[in-house]
């Protein structure tokens, strides 16, 4: 479908070069320079009713196998700079071109059988990129399509997209006061939380640590920043020097290099090892587990940053355990426990689980000897048979330094997330040489198990509102209950109801504002308070108050005691364990 587009805008667009063009995980997007030409987006209707017009022609797809040479000269002569760079990174043998009708393109392949096949094609939008993703090469345009073989399917999708438009977490964290960004003073990636949002966060965070403390683990904190030497001997730098923020030089009275500067840290794990390294220990002492909420910073593109499941600082629920290696497989299940724990409590129903290994063809990509690998690959293995969870296996999307179990959580609009991660790691321990003496006063290596059941807490929240559509569970809710007096002259028996349910830990907030009745319970309705309770004379006589669901509209009149008894379950958080 991409070619296709290409080709309409080949007829449209006259003198245009085409750059890459790859299918992705909803359809496919091509880079072009346009020249002195432009696309706003009103343009892109038509453009689909020419490739329909030019997929009626049902003319099929035909692979060319070229030499280097021909596929140089091919490009010359259309002056295309773009595809001779990219022929330049490729080897003599596999170079393709494919071609329909009166279009060509260097491509891999495969293809569909003929362009009869695309009977429904959307342009969906259009934007700019840079070639190659580099701030300093050309700025491209880049259009986004879909196609499906039936209209019917067309319609399907337009409509999931229609909705997660309305869910869109950018959207509703405005309107629900939860987050907000400055990308001229602040910088871009970097989300500030406003008091709502914040305290969805420390809810979320206080119901994972809740557990954690009953699961054994010990709260530790670290700092933002480390010496650059303590990323180069874990490998983060310069295996993970892309996506780091420069190194910062400082003067402390003499100049210092590169070697003594300090980088902003782009993992925890580190700093846990370090922890780890304070103290002595023996196999008695095993496992260590050290939890941390700590911050760390990605230098994405600009163009990447999306709202806060991109973004350039964020919170990692981050835990580290150090163990025997008879310890692995047993530490390993009880964290699958604890993650499927977290979704559940969640209501994320339905997941999949990716053991992600490295690619046995690209080993430069990662750090460590091949025996470690092979052990700690096998490791997951055995931990996901034993607790008979459905896994598939992915190559390449291992970490640099080990293999892990990634949780792709689908959300209530169909899309699929990476959410949670557990990693198994022989690599660090080695490159910091740790140790523990075991019972034979021998000293061994730990292993150490990397894990966050919410990925980060900004990626978690961002696809959190938009599956729930900022209807959270009554536990999470920033505000649980809002209290709406009918008249100024109830607004203190509004007060003294709120401050009762706010000694046994109710999220509450009253609406002593000017406005109507109907009005403040519209507005706590578009805030998706779950509970409202409408107190005037009779309520203040009786002691007793007019409760109205978010959910479910009037649910009566009760007394304060009876509401709490109602609800408390609802209010407090519940966290299902698979054991």
């Amino acid at each position: 479908s991409a070619h296709l587009m290409a080709e309409a805008l080949q007829e449209l667009y006259p003198g245009v070069k085409f750059t890459i063009g790859p299918p992705i995980d909803q359809g496919f997007y091509y880079d072009v320079d346009l020249g002195d030409q432009t696309l706003s987006g009103d343009e892109l209707e038509e453009i689909e009713e020419k490739m329909l017009e030019l997929a009626r022609r049902d003319v099929g797809y035909e692979r060319h196998e070229v030499s280097k040479e021909d596929a140089v000269r091919y490009y010359k002569d259309r002056d295309n700079e773009y595809k001779l760079e990219l022929i330049e990174d490729l080897e003599e043998g596999e170079i393709s071109f494919y071609e329909q009708g009166n279009f060509t393109d260097l491509c891999r392949g495969p293809h569909i059988p003929s362009t009869g096949e695309i009977k429904a094609p959307k342009l969906l939008s259009v934007a700019g990129a840079y070639w190659r993703g580099d701030e300093t090469n050309p700025q491209l345009t880049r259009i986004y399509g879909i196609s499906f073989p039936k209209q019917k399917q067309l319609e399907d999708f337009l409509e999931r997209r229609r909705l997660a438009k309305e869910r869109d977490h950018r959207k509703l964290g405005k309107e629900l006061d939860l987050f907000t960004f400055d990308s001229d003073q602040v910088g871009p990636g970097l989300p500030m939380w406003l008091p709502k949002g914040t305290t969805l966060r420390e809810t979320l965070r206080d119901f994972l640590r809740e557990e954690q403390l009953k699961q054994g683990y010990k709260p530790v904190t670290t700092p933002h920043i480390g010496r650059l030497d303590l990323y180069r001997t874990s490998g983060h730098y310069p295996y993970y020097k892309d996506d780091q923020f420069p190194p910062m030089i400082f003067d402390e009275g003499d100049e210092e290099g590169e070697e003594d500067g300090y980088l902003l840290k782009p993992m925890n794990c580190p700093h846990h090892v370090k922890i780890y390294q304070n103290d002595h220990h023996s196999y008695r002492d095993l496992p260590v587990r050290l939890a941390e909420f700590g911050t760390v910073y990605r230098h994405e593109q600009t163009g990447e940053l999306g709202g806060l499941t991109r973004v350039r600082g964020f919170t990692q629920d981050d835990a580290h355990i150090f163990c025997s290696p008879e310890q692995v497989k047993d530490e390993f299940i009880d964290v699958i426990d604890l993650t499927i724990g977290v979704l559940d409590a969640l209501d994320f129903e339905e997941f999949e689980a990716q053991i992600s290994l490295r690619d046995p063809a690209d080993k430069d990509k990662y750090v460590g000897r091949d025996e470690l690998w092979d052990r700690a690959e096998q490791a997951i293995r055995d931990a996901v048979a034993e607790t008979d969870l459905d896994a598939r296996e992915e190559i390449g999307e291992a970490a640099f330094y080990g293999p892990k179990l990634d949780f792709m959580v689908e959300d209530a609009l169909g899309r699929e997330w990476q959410l949670g991660t557990i990693q198994v790691d022989y690599n660090l321990p080695e490159r910091f040489e740790l140790t523990y003496v075991d019972e034979h006063d021998e000293r061994k290596r730990p292993v150490m198990i990397h894990r966050a059941p919410f990925g980060s807490l900004e990626r978690f929240i961002g696809v959190l509102i938009e599956h729930c559509g900022g209807n959270f569970p009554a536990w999470l809710a920033p505000t649980q209950v809002q209290i709406i007096p009918v008249g100024d002259n109830f607004v203190d028996y509004a007060e003294e109801v709120a401050a009762t349910l706010r000694v046994e830990d109710v999220r509450v907030e009253v609406d002593t504002s000017d406005e109507t009745v109907g009005y403040k319970i519209r507005e706590a309705e578009t805030q998706k308070i779950p509970y409202m309770l409408v107190v005037g004379g009779d309520e203040e006589e009786d002691g007793t108050v007019s409760v109205r669901s978010h959910d479910e509209g009037q649910q009566g009149t009760v007394s304060i005691d009876a509401f709490l008894d109602r609800v408390q379950d609802e209010l407090r958080p519940a966290f299902a364990s698979t054991s």
